[in-house]
């Protein structure tokens, strides 16, 4: 059919019309830590804008393997060398305190927000004339890189990539009650005992302390090094943070008081639809009669880093079981291998997790893998060994869809039992599946929710209505000790003043009716 002019000029005209409803933005995306689970979390919020039509700069330490639309990676690779160095000591550094490990945490901390801002593809993408809507960084021991934001002119989103923590709850000025809001570093549950409460008390004032004392003033440091031109002191750049999305969902942990800019969004890594898995990994599933456990301990701890001990009592626990396992072992051998173990340097958990054959997990307790167990409806055994891991797993245990065996207590009679006690309970299946329908029954997936609302800041030029006015109360003023010194302490005043005249009242009185009661002297008789 052919076109007259003039319905060529209309549909022309339609069209632009069309096209100036829809609003690109220009996005940068800073996913700095060299560990991939946390890559994957940014990346699916990068991958999500770009598919809603947005440019998406990412700045990190890995590159797309293949090029997507929409998306420009920046690639950092100075974060690799630092983080695979202390990662390669994990096993060692999770036997220390937890405040030792705290402090050598945030020693990393310092060294990785320095080494990405030097790096000269950072630097040279802070001297380019480029602009953007919003600067999203993820918030894991780098503070001094939200100063990216105000060097763009652009409003400054968070990403937390494992739930709330005070280095994001602090951000946008999130209440996080200590007698029922535990650390994410200690493994209460939001009902705590008189003693936890006090132990989660002390812990959460040490952190306080050394975060406020010693570690932020560090971060201070970096920021005034890389960023001299910034209006905005280090805290209050902090305090102004437009929006934190959170990997976290009240389904799958407790609530809990938030912001109202603060965005849960945990599990938006998560392909809701399918993709084929290789052929080899197919029919290995596929073919085993009694089903499928599939063995991961996440990017940063290597199975073949493991100590011989534990590695085999992980062959001797595998060799026992009518199961077949998928185990991510980062060798091509495996000495004393069993029959019934696959094992592969990278499998497609996401997927295979999916498949109805694999009917159990055996993990570190991170938080991205155990909330793709609970969406994909599969139990699991946890063998957490620092961070938030071991509250992860309190939590499935709490809920009854998880065992925990703790890596210095690991032996093949433990983790056989905690395996065979696992898959022979009906109700930590029944238990998993229940989570997980409460997990799914939103009205939008948690990558939509993501992409509306840093949609919805750079719509309204930082979404400023959302500040939450404790940001520019002191520690005082927060807490309302201020008020209530004077509130209750003039009410203690009168009241101790009314005891005081009461007191001398009471006394004026016993003064008087001893004197009435008292007898009269006798007047003396004259003598002659």
């Amino acid at each position: 059919m052919k076109l007259t002019p003039r319905q060529t000029s209309f549909l022309a005209l339609l069209l632009f019309c069309l096209l100036s409803c829809v609003s690109a933005y220009n996005y940068l995306v800073v996913s700095h830590t060299a560990a991939r689970s946390h890559y994957h979390v940014g990346s699916a919020l990068a991958k999500g804008l770009a598919s809603a039509g947005h440019q998406v700069t990412i700045v990190s330490p890995f590159e797309s393997k293949k090029p997507i639309k929409n998306v420009k990676d920046v690639t950092a690779k100075g974060v690799l060398s630092i983080m695979q160095g202390r990662m390669a000591n994990l096993l060692e550094s999770s036997k220390r305190p937890i405040t030792k490990q705290i402090v050598e945490f945030h020693e990393m901390g310092i060294e990785i927000t320095d080494i990405l801002l030097s790096d000269p593809v950072v630097v040279e993408l802070m001297k380019s004339n480029q602009t953007f809507d919003g600067v999203i960084v993820e918030v894991f021991l780098n503070e001094a890189h939200f100063g990216l934001a105000e060097h763009f002119k652009a409003p400054l989103i968070g990403l937390g990539t494992f739930g709330a923590i005070s280095w994001n709850t602090d951000l946008v000025g999130s209440p996080s009650p200590p007698s029922y809001v535990p650390s994410a570093l200690l493994k209460f549950s939001d009902h705590m005992s008189f003693a936890e409460r006090v132990g989660n008390l002390a812990f959460l004032t040490f952190e306080y302390f050394f975060l406020n004392y010693f570690y932020l003033p560090r971060q201070e440091v970096l920021y005034r090094k890389y960023f001299p031109n910034n209006k905005q002191d280090f805290y209050e750049m902090r305090k102004n943070t437009a929006l934190v999305l959170l990997n976290q969902h009240v389904s799958l942990s407790f609530p809990r008081p938030y912001s109202p800019n603060m965005i849960e969004v945990g599990g938006m890594h998560i392909n809701r639809v399918r993709k084929p898995l290789p052929k080899d990994i197919q029919e290995f599933i596929e073919g085993a009669k009694h089903g499928v456990i599939y063995f991961s301990m996440g990017s940063n701890l290597k199975s073949k880093t493991l100590p011989l001990d534990k590695r085999h009592a992980l062959i001797d626990t595998f060799a026992q079981l009518k199961q077949r396992v998928l185990w991510k072992f980062e060798d091509t051998e495996l000495p004393g291998k069993p029959a019934n173990v696959f094992i592969s340097d990278w499998f497609p958990q996401d997927d295979i997790l999916a498949h109805d054959n694999v009917i159990a997990f055996i993990t570190h307790g991170g938080l991205l893998s155990t909330t793709e167990s609970i969406y994909h409806r599969k139990p699991f055994v946890g063998i957490p060994i620092f961070g938030d891991q071991f509250l992860n797993m309190a939590r499935a245990e709490q809920n009854g869809y998880g065992v925990t065996v703790l890596y210095d207590e690991l032996t093949a009679p433990k983790l056989l039992a905690a395996i065979q006690r696992l898959i022979n309970d009906p109700e930590a299946t029944k238990k998993v599946r229940d989570m997980s329908d409460r997990y799914r029954d939103q009205p939008q997936t948690p990558l939509e929710r993501a992409v509306f609302w840093v949609e919805h800041v750079s719509r309204h030029k930082g979404a400023k209505y959302l500040r939450s006015a404790s940001q520019d109360l002191n520690f005082i003023q927060y807490h309302n000790l201020d008020a209530m010194l004077v509130l209750y302490g003039s009410i203690l005043f009168v009241l101790f003043c009314v005891f005081l005249l009461i007191r001398w009242v009471w006394r004026l009185l016993q003064e008087l009716f001893i004197k009435k009661s008292s007898p009269k002297p006798k007047p003396k008789a004259k003598q002659n």
